[in-house]
């Protein structure tokens, strides 16, 4: 489990939260994983590129669960 601190910040966007943690090397890569259906909110399917990801959300990738803390 990684957890993930927004240090102040109101939200990450789900992209940059993939290239931020270096699961994606770049956006475009990121853009493409999570248009394979790699990436899942919460326990859902996420599409949205630009999800906005508030503490207290969780991002499961290639098996990694990703907690967004305050």
């Amino acid at each position: 489990m990684i957890n993930f601190p927004l240090k102040g910040a109101e939200f990450i966007e789900l992209i940059k939260l993939l290239k931020l943690l270096r699961i994606a090397a770049s956006g475009g890569e990121a853009k493409m994983m999570v248009e394979a259906g790699e990436v899942t909110l919460n326990g859902q399917p996420e599409s949205r590129k630009r999800a906005k990801l508030r503490a207290g959300d969780v991002v499961r990738i290639f098996g990694k669960q990703i907690c967004i803390e305050p």
